[in-house]
């Protein structure tokens, strides 16, 4: 009876992505001409928890004209900022037994800059990417060229960002699969991202496994070793790769169905909050996001109870 019981909902949780697909994802993201209104931005986009690419939003940011890599050197070349440095351009992943955190590192911005436009070399993998809001806190000499927030959003959230943050980096840096509990607008200045996006639905294809967590250590060297965490909870990852997934370990990937885009200069990606995204850039790709903490409102309970039942069915 109890078996049986299982079986009834597994066979749900594995119908389930299919009956939301066809009822509010769409095949491919949409594009919008220009900035909606905070009502039509709310009601077609953040209700549904659609995402979208925006076009001419950012046209009246200097930025979109000045950001280059010159610009930056002469401007904030001498500032340091946070560096995450990795071996293969993976932060945040996992990497064999363990959820490996990336080396920190203080850097003026123009050894960056140095090593972006091959003057210099460093080991590993350089990435700008610190998510505390590090353009405000560490770019402030940048602020005047972009606006604080996105008035149509921030008026339709009923509130300012959390975070604003600036990312640098090269083409071998990679962000792997993962969601985020913020409505996040993301700003691309210069260069192009490419985003691999599954709806929060999908969630019962999506496999997540728990791991100690660690963190790279750059030694003198120049080499990396991988340090445990001491006495921290073990923490639930993503361990596949969705550009590469290893079907035989995990099967039902194969029944997610992911959307691809790209975000170029001068656009910017609404991502809802809670959908799972990996990210990749052209090299030296500029780009600010904002986020804004998402409403912890039914959609939010709703996925709350598919991923427990998705773990209790055992379909992780």
């Amino acid at each position: 009876m109890a078996e049986a019981a299982l079986d009834a909902v597994r066979r749900a949780l594995r119908a389930f992505p299919e009956a939301a697909r066809e009822l509010s994802v769409p095949l491919a993201v949409p594009y919008l001409d220009e900035p909606p209104t905070p009502l039509c931005f709310y009601r077609d986009w953040v209700c549904p928890n659609r995402p979208c690419i925006i076009r001419n939003a950012l046209q009246h940011w200097p930025a979109l004209q000045k950001w280059s890599l010159p610009y930056l050197r002469a401007t904030v070349g001498s500032t340091e900022v946070s560096v995450a440095v990795t071996p293969d351009g993976y932060a945040d992943a996992v990497r064999g037994d363990r959820f490996v955190m990336p080396a920190e590192r203080r850097l003026p911005l123009s050894c960056v800059l140095d090593v972006l436009e091959g003057q210099a070399q460093h080991p590993g993998v350089l990435y700008v990417q610190k998510q505390c809001s590090n353009l405000p806190t560490e770019l402030p000499q940048l602020l005047s060229d972009l606006q604080p927030h996105v008035p149509w959003a921030s008026e339709a959230l009923g509130k300012m960002p959390d975070a604003v943050n600036f990312w640098l980096g090269e083409a071998a840096a990679v962000t792997s699969l993962h969601k985020d509990h913020y409505e996040n607008l993301y700003c691309v200045v210069s260069g192009e991202k490419h985003f691999l996006l599954h709806p929060p639905s999908d969630r019962p294809f999506i496999p997540y496994e728990l791991y100690t967590p660690a963190t790279y250590q750059l030694t003198e060297e120049g080499t990396f070793k991988v340090v445990d965490e001491e006495a921290v909870e073990k923490v639930p990852w993503i361990p596949l790769d969705p550009l590469a997934p290893d079907l035989v370990r995990y099967p039902s990937y194969s029944q997610a169905q992911a959307l691809h885009c790209t975000v170029r200069a001068g656009e910017l990606l609404y991502l809802p909050a809670l959908w799972f995204h990996h990210v990749q850039q052209s090299h030296g790709c500029i780009a600010v996001n904002f986020w804004y903490d998402m409403d912890y409102d039914l959609k939010y309970s709703y996925f709350q109870l598919l991923d427990s039942l998705t773990k209790a069915a055992g379909l992780d």
